[in-house]
C-alpha cells in the first residue's frame, strides 16, 4: 500500500515554467486588447461615429492605421493606431488620447 502512494506523487507533476510563460502570455494578450479597444474607442469619439457608420454628424473619417511595438511590464504588445483624415491622435492637445495610453506610452506624444 505504501508504494500505491509514493507512485501517486509522480503521477502529477506542474512544470511552473510553463504555467509562468502561459500566464505572461495571457497578460500581455489581454494588455495588447485592452489597448487596442480603448485606440478604437477614442477613434470612434473623435470621429463622432462608428467604423462604417453613415450619420450627419460624424466629424472625420478614417484613414487606414499603422502599427507600434509598445514595450509594458507585461512584455512586448503590438498597437493599431488609427489614422484620420481631419484629426490627428497624436496633436498636441492630451485629451485627444485616453489617459491610460498617454502614461504607458508618454514618448509617442510630441
Amino acid at each position: 500500500m505504501s508504494e500505491d502512494t509514493t507512485n501517486l506523487g509522480q503521477v502529477i507533476r506542474i512544470d511552473d515554467e510553463r504555467v509562468r510563460d502561459y500566464l505572461r502570455n495571457a497578460v500581455r494578450g489581454s494588455v495588447e486588447e485592452t489597448l487596442n479597444a480603448m485606440l478604437e474607442v477614442e477613434t470612434e469619439r473623435l470621429c463622432n461615429a462608428g467604423r462604417y457608420e453613415r450619420t450627419e454628424a460624424r466629424r472625420d473619417t478614417r484613414a487606414g492605421s499603422y502599427r507600434r511595438k509598445l514595450g509594458t511590464q507585461a512584455g512586448e504588445v503590438e498597437l493599431k493606431i488609427p489614422k484620420l483624415r481631419q484629426q490627428n491622435l497624436r496633436d498636441g492637445d492630451h485629451r485627444t488620447l485616453p489617459s491610460p495610453v498617454i502614461r504607458a506610452c508618454p514618448t509617442t506624444l510630441p
